[in-house]
């Protein structure tokens, strides 16, 4: 958890999905799809913006908490994933998506 920057993501692979962990402004960490369901861009590379990370190339902003777009031109949800806090340790579960 000591890599996590607030607002800002950092990618991760989990048995080969890609994810972006963000700690958001007020230091909750979440776990989401990297991969911009609009351009195949890493997401990771984006603004976290409040509760939602947005893609550099296009705009798109998802929701941290349920991976829906915020804004065009993305209209398809990125996967959420449940996220546990084991000591220093960001425990997630690609087996577990949260509900959108």
């Amino acid at each position: 958890m000591s890599d996590l920057e607030q607002d800002t993501a950092l990618r991760v692979e989990v048995d080969g999905v890609a994810i972006a962990v963000v700690k958001d402004a007020n230091d909750e960490i979440h776990a989401i799809g990297d991969v911009c369901t609009h351009g195949d861009i890493s997401l990771s590379e984006g603004f976290v913006e409040g509760d939602t990370l947005e893609c550099w190339a296009h705009g798109s902003a998802f929701s941290l908490r349920t991976g829906k777009p915020q804004t065009l031109p993305a209209y398809e949800p990125v996967p959420v994933y449940a996220v546990q806090i084991d000591g220093d340790d960001v425990l997630i579960d690609i087996n577990v998506k949260k509900e959108n």
